[in-house]
């Protein structure tokens, strides 16, 4: 008898023999086809939980007929410690016509780490195998050679396919178009799912972690994914009519384990656990060293197949094959949204692209950006196919749309309108809007796979010679390969500034320094922070606030325009259409280009203000209050230089760190009123007319300062409890200015509470300290 161990589910009592078994052979089944000039996608499995070891089993066949004649004797030498599925799958590598012998060409050896070594090799086979559905590693091999033979010869993926310019919806901030398909849009917000593709690390940035764990901005020093969470809750509270909206999060073996981590430690920022999925990509696809699709060995370990990323596409495949889509479907949702990873401005159009996608019956609707002819980001264009007829809608890769256009009519190619200064070809930030029931439908037909490429670097004239291996890739915007003819004319796109939409994180400063040199966005951690300032600023502008914009800095060779640092968390305003209600003068809004300003809370209306240095305002849930007329001045906070290693990471690769010298804190609390304090003047103005002319002259309510203090103490209105300080007459105003001391002769009022100091941001080393606590006021 030969030992051979396997898995638990599969073990089976083999009596002695009585003839001879049947040879180790497996017929490969027939594959469903794949899409149009493409294979499908990998459906990798969720790894959270590793399977058990296998438990040892007795049978008492040696296979060792003619069906064995392909596999290498180091290969048979160890079929003791497979399975009999990992046999039969080694067994189908290593015939023809797949020729994968070498893969076991390092067993000869016999020591215990060594067998431990082949059982781990094996083992990633077997997983990758399992996570590619169009057949498995040996379709994913018959799938290389194909593709790889197309790019030998120079074959055209889009020979035969005539572009035009795509039909979609183009906007500007501010106009009545836009408020029109945002207003149609809010009333679809609440019947969304969220889908975050969030597999890579934060290295290629010079940051250890995940990237949804670094900070958006310094001002609050939210990371990513709190900053996800918070808007989606803050979306849930306020249009969903107390549906959950879910959110799944596509992972990878990198970055599994520190999304779970972050999500743990802190307490999933206040979502609850149900309403997070997480799907992982698997151990990725296996690199090829040639055009035979020869599988390559990690080139450290003999016993590990080099891997590499397979794509974003993937993330359809794990929607289909977890039931995430249809699972969203049966509970009422009818849109999902994909995002990415660290852009901080994914989710100011998305009424926006919600109304178009209502208005056009989008079955999927790509969130543009205008681009320059020729930029290098991929165009969005309508494609026909003479020969069949077929249409689609779908991105074109900037280095194809070029050769693509001057071949079919376009003699001068990819080049900028006249009219608007941009190509008519919108650019694609892979953000991406779909309706769910069709969304579904196509990927219960297609299991989600998505069409391959293969870009092969060549070492030789003859592209017989790689320069390193290749591998099959796939991506999520090709979604429209797998739509029929009917379902193809129902795909657009909303195109919008990109300073209002797309701004990722994703490159190192160095690198990021050669991009801005060259006019393109540098996508580093500095410029990521700054545009979402910008951002906010913009729309505030858009309904008229007035807002001074800070000079360009630089900072470790990246430009910014470093402020007004404005931070309207979500749990204020998610979209512009919120802002109006929240400023309701906005002509009275006046923010210097020195200044910094934070706001949370959703029951906080902002009717004047004149701020000139840094203010916190914060409302506690369920309790609301309205700013009016306050003034602002304090040194407030600063961009401070920092090439120190001993900072933190993500201080070091922004090259400064923020430091916060004097801050007005603002809190409104649950339970009070908090309107300001002309009511509560108005009614004693009733009630005390031996004091009404000079109640009417009052026009600022401020701490008193120690000399303040005598004269409120006497002054005969003691019922009403403000601090109450005469302005000069050039004021006629109701402020705070700068940082007055609080003092036991201010008592709080039905209308306003001192309290201690309290800024919504984390306190560092890096913060300086007032000298003089901070107030809660309102006026």
């Amino acid at each position: 008898p030969v030992p051979v161990s396997i898995p638990a589910q599969e073990t089976t009592k083999v009596d002695a023999p009585q003839a001879p078994e049947p040879e180790i052979v497996e017929e490969v089944a027939a594959t469903p086809s794949p899409p149009p000039a493409a294979t499908a996608a990998a459906v990798p499995a969720v790894n959270d939980v590793k399977p058990p070891a296998p438990k040892p089993t007795v049978i008492t066949k040696s296979k060792s007929d003619s069906s064995m004649t392909s596999i290498p004797p180091e290969l048979m030498g160890n079929l003791h410690l497979l399975s009999p599925s990992q046999a039969k799958l080694a067994n189908k590598l290593c015939k023809p016509p797949m020729n994968q012998s070498h893969l076991f060409e390092k067993w000869s050896t016999e020591t215990a780490e060594d067998n431990t070594k082949k059982v781990a090799l094996m083992a990633q086979l077997v997983r990758m195998d399992k996570a590619y559905p169009n057949g498995g590693l040996v379709g994913y091999i018959k799938n290389a050679r194909e593709l790889l033979e197309k790019s030998k010869r120079g074959e055209n993926p889009l020979e035969g396919w005539t572009p035009s310019v795509p039909d979609g919806e183009v906007f500007e901030i501010g106009t009545e178009s836009y408020d029109k398909f945002e207003s149609v849009g809010l009333g679809e917000m609440g019947k969304c799912g969220f889908v975050l593709v969030a597999g890579g690390l934060g290295e290629r940035l010079g940051y250890g972690g995940i990237k949804l764990g670094l900070p958006t901005e310094l001002a609050t020093e939210t990371t990513y994914l709190q900053f996800y969470i918070e808007t989606i809750l803050a979306i849930q509270s306020r249009y969903s009519n107390n549906l959950k909206l879910p959110l799944c999060i596509m992972v990878s073996n990198d970055t599994s384990v520190g999304t779970y981590k972050l999500l743990e430690d802190n307490h999933y920022f206040g979502m609850d656990k149900d309403q997070i999925t997480i799907v992982q990509q698997g151990d990725g696809v296996p690199a090829l060293m040639d055009n035979d699709a020869t599988i390559a060995m990690d080139a450290t370990d003999p016993y590990k197949i080099q891997a590499k990323p397979h794509g974003h596409g993937d993330i359809h495949a794990l929607l289909h094959s977890h039931g995430v889509a249809k699972s969203w479907c049966s509970k009422g949702l009818e849109w999902v949204i994909f995002f990415q990873d660290t852009n901080g401005l994914a989710f100011h159009t998305l009424p926006l692209a919600l109304g178009v996608s209502k208005t056009r019956n989008l079955i999927m609707n790509s969130i543009a950006v205008p681009r320059k002819g020729k930029q290098a980001v991929g165009g969005i264009a309508k494609l026909k196919k003479a020969s069949t007829n077929e249409e689609r809608t779908i991105n074109v890769e900037y280095n194809q749309l070029d050769p693509l256009l001057r071949a079919n009519g376009y003699p001068d190619g990819d080049v900028n309108d006249e009219k608007t200064g941009f190509s008519p070809f919108p650019g694609n930030i892979n953000q991406l809007l779909f309706q769910l029931k069709p969304y579904t439908k196509a990927i219960e037909r297609t299991q989600g796979a998505m069409p391959e490429f293969v870009n092969p670097k060549y070492a030789d004239d003859a592209k017989t010679i790689f320069k390193k291996p290749t591998r099959l890739e796939c991506m999520m915007q090709d979604f429209p390969t797998i739509l029929n003819s009917e379902e193809s004319k129902w795909v657009g796109f909303t195109s919008i500034a990109a300073e209002l939409c797309f701004s990722p994180v994703k490159n190192a400063t160095a690198d990021g320094v050669k991009l801005q040199s060259k006019g393109t966005a540098p996508g580093v951690a500095a410029t990521g922070e700054a545009d979402q300032y910008a951002a906010t600023r913009k729309i505030m502008t858009s309904i008229g606030c007035k807002i001074e914009d800070a000079e360009p800095v630089e900072f470790e060779g990246i430009k910014v325009v470093a402020g007004p640092e404005v931070v309207l968390k979500p749990s204020f305003v998610v979209c512009p259409a919120e802002y109006k209600k929240h400023f309701p003068d906005p002509s009275k809004i006046k923010i210097s280009s020195r200044s910094s300003l934070i706001i949370k809370g959703e029951g906080i209306t902002v009717e004047s203000l004149d701020l000139d240095g840094a203010l916190v305002i914060e409302s506690e849930e369920g309790a609301s209050g309205v700013v009016r007329d306050l003034v602002v001045r304090n040194k407030g906070w600063k961009k401070v230089g920092d090439k120190s290693s001993a900072s933190e990471e993500f201080i070091q690769i922004r090259g400064y760190h923020l430091e916060k010298v004097e801050t007005e804190n603002v809190v409104f609390r649950k339970g009070e009123k908090m309107a300001g304090v002309v009511e509560a003047l108005e009614k004693k103005e009733q009630q005390k007319s031996a004091v009404q002319i000079q109640e009417k002259e009052v026009k600022a309510t401020v701490k008193a300062t120690s000399d303040e203090q005598k004269t409120i103490a006497q002054n005969p209105n003691k019922d009403v409890k403000l601090a109450i300080a005469a302005t000069s007459s050039e004021k006629k105003a109701r402020s705070v200015v700068g940082k007055p001391k609080a003092t036991s002769a201010a008592p709080s009022s039905p209308a306003l509470k001192i309290n201690e100091a309290h800024d919504l941001s984390q306190p560092s080393p890096r913060e300086a300290k007032s000298d003089a606590p901070t107030c809660c006021c309102i006026c």
